[in-house]
């Protein structure tokens, strides 16, 4: 599973609980995306979290 390369943001886990109170496995995914991102003076690709590119702690390259 992908994991954010600035906060280290990734899958969370839990259960879905029907109405009989039986449980199952849920995971919930982040919403991580494959970014081209400025790097010194190069550029480098890698996965960052929407809430990190909406914030402003990356700059796309």
């Amino acid at each position: 599973m992908a994991k954010c390369a600035i906060c280290e943001k990734g899958a969370h886990f839990g259960n879905n609980v029907s109405h009989s109170h039986r449980r199952s496995n849920k995971m919930w995914k982040s919403n991580v995306k494959s970014v081209k991102v400025k790097v010194g003076s190069g550029a480098r690709k890698m996965y960052v979290c929407t809430s990190c590119l909406k914030s402003g702690k990356v700059e796309r390259a």
